[in-house]
């Protein structure tokens, strides 16, 4: 039990952050662009309350880390877009999308420089004492902040609707086959949990985490 809360502690911010800051990403560039839904509801917001949806904020991320799943997930509430008052169509529509996945990758990249960071103050012997109480979470938090918001980025760029990724598809074809992408959504969850559930999420998900992971770590 002490293990299990001393890794809450230690995911807990990271993981927080990564979905809270990839919904405000969508509320201020949708704003930016002509909707500003997301802020009349209070949503462009860092107070993680207003972002947390119980499922995916609390109990699946729980769930897999009390189970010791080989990897850990989550996301928040979907910041609210009406996407006909965006200008700019359906391009713009596609820069919302697009926000998410972008800003979990900075956070990876300002992670990796505080992990590098860290690395380099215990490489010379600053890892002892009160240092060391602090800079041994901050390690750990470190490194899973760059996997969990990589893997973030590579699950919402999956090229299904209503995933970002199938936003971002929707925005920037052709009309005729963005149209084809769109009559996907409606199947578009029971794909994702196919893929899940069968193991191929991996082959999806993993090239890309590890291409990533490797230049950043």
């Amino acid at each position: 039990m002490q293990d299990i809360l001393k890794d809450i502690c230690i995911y807990a911010v990271p993981l927080l952050l990564a979905v809270v800051s990839h919904e405000v990403a969508h509320g201020w560039v949708a704003e930016k662009l002509g909707d500003p839904t997301a802020r009349l509801l209070g949503r462009i917001s860092f107070n993680p309350l207003v972002h947390i949806d119980p499922v995916g904020t609390v109990i699946i991320p729980l769930a897999l880390l009390v189970t010791n799943a080989p990897f850990l997930f989550g996301w928040a509430k979907p910041v609210p877009v009406q996407f006909h008052r965006l200008h700019g169509g359906r391009k713009a529509m596609a820069w919302v999308a697009l926000a998410g996945p972008l800003t979990n990758l900075m956070l990876a990249a300002v992670s990796a420089l505080v992990y590098r960071l860290v690395v380099f103050l215990f490489s010379v012997g600053a890892a002892s004492g009160v240092p060391g109480l602090l800079l041994h979470p901050l390690y750990h938090m470190a490194r899973f902040s760059v996997v969990f918001n990589l893997v973030l980025m590579a699950v919402n760029l999956f090229p299904v609707p209503p995933l970002d990724g199938g936003r971002v598809l929707m925005g920037f074809l052709p009309r005729t086959l963005a149209l084809h992408v769109a009559r996907l959504e409606r199947y578009g969850m029971v794909i994702v949990l196919v893929f899940m559930v069968t193991g191929w999420w991996g082959y999806v998900l993993r090239p890309v985490v590890n291409l990533f992971a490797r230049i950043l770590l």
